[in-house]
């Protein structure tokens, strides 16, 4: 009995991934096999990087959206497995969270898109930069193709501009939540101005990157423990890359 209230009394446990630039595949395989483990259970969350520039489509974009504009015609391009509008994956750090059903990593009513741009907002607000949400009844649509072009609700702008976005995919009550923050604008997305262009400030990823930690972890109280990851996983994440995320039956599906 006291055994049982002990562990109830002990911070809920979550993996702390380490940080990887990596291709289009690899990232997006590694997050699947994030959404697997927290189907069994596991929690992590990682943050991570892009080896080359990189357009992501979501998982209901029609392929030729990546041949739309001249300035996207160069890239890599993959297909995530999330909704939502093209990304370009450039000057920015990225983010995964995959969390497994229920109490205590979702509770009823709550909106971890939401709850993750609170803690990316505080996160920047530690550099003295200043970021609010879009309001439940605010939605621009300046473009057809890129999702930072495309304003929702809880969106993360800098004044006019958003600065940060996320995409959702559950699975049997699990959920994986991925998402960018705009460090500074690409020559392949001119018109999306980074935090560097809008504040002056140039972020490393690795500065910012510690400090949502932080924040995550004084958000949720959450133990975070830094954890490689394991041999089931890197077996998991290389067979999605061969047989997923490099194939055109799943990147040119539609």
């Amino acid at each position: 009995m006291l055994a049982s209230r002990f562990e109830a009394m002990m911070p809920p446990h979550c993996r702390l991934l380490p940080y990887r630039a990596a291709d289009g595949a690899w990232n997006m395989a590694a997050d699947e096999t994030l959404l697997a483990s927290a189907l069994g259970g596991l929690a992590s969350f990682r943050l991570y990087g892009w080896s080359q520039p990189t357009l992501s489509l979501g998982y209901f974009q029609p392929s030729a959206a990546s041949r739309v504009d001249p300035n996207l015609q160069p890239l890599a391009w993959v297909r995530r497995p999330t909704g939502g509008e093209a990304l370009v994956h450039h000057y920015e750090l990225t983010y995964a969270l995959a969390l497994p059903p229920g109490f205590p990593w979702q509770r009823r009513g709550e909106s971890w898109l939401c709850h993750l741009h609170g803690i990316l907002a505080d996160a920047l607000a530690s550099f003295g930069i200043l970021a609010s949400t879009c309001g439940q009844n605010e939605e621009r649509k300046l473009g057809n193709v890129l999702c930072f072009l495309h304003h929702t609700p809880g969106d993360l702008r800098i004044g006019d501009a958003k600065i940060a976005g996320s995409a959702q995919r559950k699975q049997r009550g699990a959920l994986l939540q991925h998402g960018g923050v705009l460090l500074a604008a690409s020559p392949h997305a001119p018109r999306l101005r980074g935090i560097r262009e809008l504040t002056g400030s140039t972020l490393s990823p690795e500065s910012l990157g510690h400090a949502i930690v932080e924040q995550l972890r004084y958000r949720t109280n959450w133990s975070l423990t830094p954890t490689e990851w394991s041999l089931q996983d890197r077996q998991h994440i290389e067979e999605l890359v061969v047989t997923k995320y490099t194939h055109p039956a799943w990147n040119e599906k539609r």
